[in-house]
């Protein structure tokens, strides 16, 4: 049986749960993954820095962490998502969008590395900014991907 979990443990941005299981559906169908469970936690800056500095020595917030939680090649993709809403809302504002988009950019992001993608190379950068801007588009959302 797939799922998709959603956990807001914070009050700042009410999260558009059924936009996201929607965008969410779409990478994993889009990715060929039919057997799936996957949470997501939408959370405040600090506990985003908290996991970032604990898992990647990164001394700030950021937008999205990805854990996988299934074996590479499992035949269930199994792992979790957790979403930096406050920095989902200042750069939804900086750049003149709507933050749920921004929001949906991050699950995309994040379920993409889930997926196998990395963001290391220059080359891999560019085949996963293609696939955001697919599922953007599919969800009929702005191209807000980042051209880097």
């Amino acid at each position: 049986m797939s799922r998709i979990s959603i956990a807001e443990p914070q009050e700042i941005v009410a999260v558009d749960r059924a936009r996201m299981r929607a965008a969410a559906r779409a990478v994993l169908e889009g990715e060929g993954v039919a057997d799936y469970e996957i949470s997501l936690a939408f959370v405040d800056n600090p506990t985003i820095h908290r996991l970032n500095q604990r898992y990647l020595q990164h001394d700030e917030p950021t937008d999205v962490l990805s854990f996988p939680l299934s074996e590479a090649n499992a035949s269930k993709l199994a792992g979790e998502l957790v979403l930096g809403v406050e920095v989902a809302a200042e750069q939804a504002a900086a750049r003149g969008h709507d933050v749920q988009a921004e929001l949906i950019l991050y699950v995309i992001h994040g379920l993409l590395h889930l997926c196998g993608y990395d963001d290391h190379s220059d080359a891999d950068r560019a085949a996963m900014r293609q696939r955001e801007r697919h599922y953007l588009s599919q969800l009929a959302c702005p191209d807000i991907a980042s051209s880097d």
